[in-house]
């Protein structure tokens, strides 16, 4: 997209911004703010995705390895992994069927309590988790252009987002 008048590329955030200023001006602002974080979602996993792609991961799938891989034991259980991925159940038991499939992980009873199913990675979970953690440190989390202090203000101000929506105690 481009302004006609000038020829140049429009932003079209800054345009919704514009817009909403006009008409909203006390909205304007978190409007813009939401519609940024949401496109920097999007930009973001796709760099992500890009960097896993080679190893035939998605981006859940690599997460759930990562945890896995550092767990003391190489297991959990399925439950603590969703609820440390931030995920619903289903996604979980699809994500691990998946990676079950490609021998990456195991599921097992847990040996405490019959009823609890234990996710644990394979050797070739783990080599795969390194690998591709290496692939994602060379590609700097798809954030090359920001400075470490960047990136931590950028995770500080979204930790106020996630306390004010209540995802973490403040």
């Amino acid at each position: 997209m481009s302004d006609p008048v000038k020829n140049e590329p429009l932003d079209p955030i800054a345009e919704a911004h514009r817009q909403w200023s006009a008409r909203w001006p006390e909205h304007a602002d978190r409007m813009a703010a939401v519609t940024s974080v949401m496109r920097a979602q999007q930009l973001l996993l796709g760099l992500v995705e890009a960097a896993l792609k080679p190893f035939g991961l998605t981006f859940a799938a690599y997460e759930a390895l990562r945890l896995l891989a550092f767990a003391r034991t190489g297991t959990l259980p399925m439950g603590k992994v969703g609820a440390r991925l931030m995920v619903h159940p289903a996604s979980v038991t699809n994500v691990i069927g998946r990676l079950e499939r490609r021998g990456l992980v195991e599921r097992r009873p847990s040996p405490d309590d019959r009823r609890v199913v234990l996710a644990a990675i394979t050797p070739a979970g783990r080599e795969l988790a390194e690998e591709a953690t290496a692939a994602l440190h060379d590609a700097d989390f798809g954030l090359p252009g920001l400075a470490p202090d960047e990136a931590a203000a950028i995770t500080a101000a979204l930790r106020a987002v996630r306390v004010s929506a209540g995802d973490v105690p403040s």
